[in-house]
């Protein structure tokens, strides 16, 4: 099986956990409601005087107490049930893991013997470039400026790259250039505006969202497969950073339109975005600087051509087919539910 499939299971076993437990939770209140009606009953028939008084409280009394043996039972019932699932739980979790180990030794072969071809195409495609590169620039230049207005949007560049984050700093600031760059070659370039914010820290999120009131956020640099994010703090030591924590984050704005993690691993947190935003953007492994670099930049150009978000990230992931990078199933697009493509074009020409 896939390791998606492993860990789909993982995830359906743990959500029945939690299912089981619920339920063990309101068997155990209900036994503890039927024990205090129980004693109540015990209490008033000690004090009444009245012999039919008496005799009604304590079968009230013996009522309650078979209830909550009832509940009661039903409790170990669960806890069994619990038992055997989390037992099931262990033995998924075991081939999940191997499956990513296996899945893992299999990419970095394939990575391997794709290096040498890449260095070919490299070649070859060096000189298709170069005429695409001045067909582009001219097609640009001829652009009427006076045309179709849009909207402005801001970009929020959020990048961190902790010192012992990684064996090698990343190349964030090609990135960020390459995205000005690709921006400032497109039909609405007047209406993207970029701003990049660096070194980031946890508490700087919510002052830069307060200050930027972004359309996107762009999150670059490092995540890891416990779904967290990796900050730094003052002295630039990693910090991480919850998905239970940024995707909150992105309940309280009504400005953020899309999401984009440009860090390994953060499909999940992408995925849990795209109940508060109308689109995210996750990677489902790690991806490289040049590939990160390349996705980002295609995409932006795409926006601020007037594209949809989807057929943005359609451009992109063709771009890193076109640059020879393998790593076009590495990104991934999560949209909120019921929302239509029409609504995700984030820069609209003016009537």
């Amino acid at each position: 099986m896939a390791v998606d499939t492993y860990r789909r299971k993982v995830s359906q076993i743990r959500d029945g956990i939690a299912n089981l437990m619920s339920q063990k939770a309101r068997e155990s209140q209900k036994a503890a409601d039927a024990g205090k009606k129980m004693l109540s009953a015990e209490v008033a028939a000690s004090k009444a005087k009245a012999l039919s008084t008496v005799t009604s409280k304590i079968r009230e009394a013996n009522r309650y107490a078979d209830q909550q043996a009832k509940h009661l039972g039903d409790v170990a019932k669960l806890e069994k049930k619990i038992a055997a699932e989390q037992k099931k739980l262990g033995a998924a979790q075991v081939q999940m893991e191997r499956e990513e180990a296996r899945a893992q030794r299999k990419n970095n072969a394939e990575q391997q013997k794709l290096h040498d071809m890449q260095k070919q195409q490299f070649r070859e495609m060096e000189s298709s470039l170069k005429v695409h590169d001045a067909l582009h620039r001219e097609t640009v230049a001829r652009v009427d400026k006076l045309s179709s207005l849009p909207e402005k949007i801001t970009v929020a560049f959020f990048a961190t790259d902790p010192a012992a984050a990684s064996e090698h700093r990343l190349l964030l600031d090609e990135e960020v250039r390459a995205i000005h760059e690709k921006i400032r070659l497109s039909d609405h370039r007047d209406a993207v505006k970029l701003e990049s914010r660096w070194a980031l820290r946890p508490g700087d999120i919510l002052q830069y969202m307060n200050e930027l009131k972004p359309t996107i956020v762009h999150f670059s640099g490092h995540g890891n497969d416990h779904d967290q994010l990796v900050l730094q703090d003052r002295n630039g030591e990693i910090v991480l950073v919850s998905m239970a924590s940024i995707v909150g984050t992105f309940e309280l704005y009504d400005s953020v339109r899309l999401v984009f993690f440009n860090t390994c691993y953060s499909f999940n947190q992408a995925a849990a975005c795209a109940q508060y935003v109308d689109a995210a953007i996750g990677m489902n492994q790690t991806i490289g600087d040049n590939a990160a670099r390349v996705f980002s930049a295609q995409f932006y150009s795409a926006i601020g051509f007037g594209y949809s978000i989807p057929k943005a990230f359609k451009q992109a992931k063709n771009a890193l087919m076109l640059e020879g990078l393998p790593a076009e199933s590495t990104p991934e697009l999560y949209l909120r539910d019921g929302i239509d493509e029409d609504d995700l074009i984030l820069v609209k020409p003016t009537a």
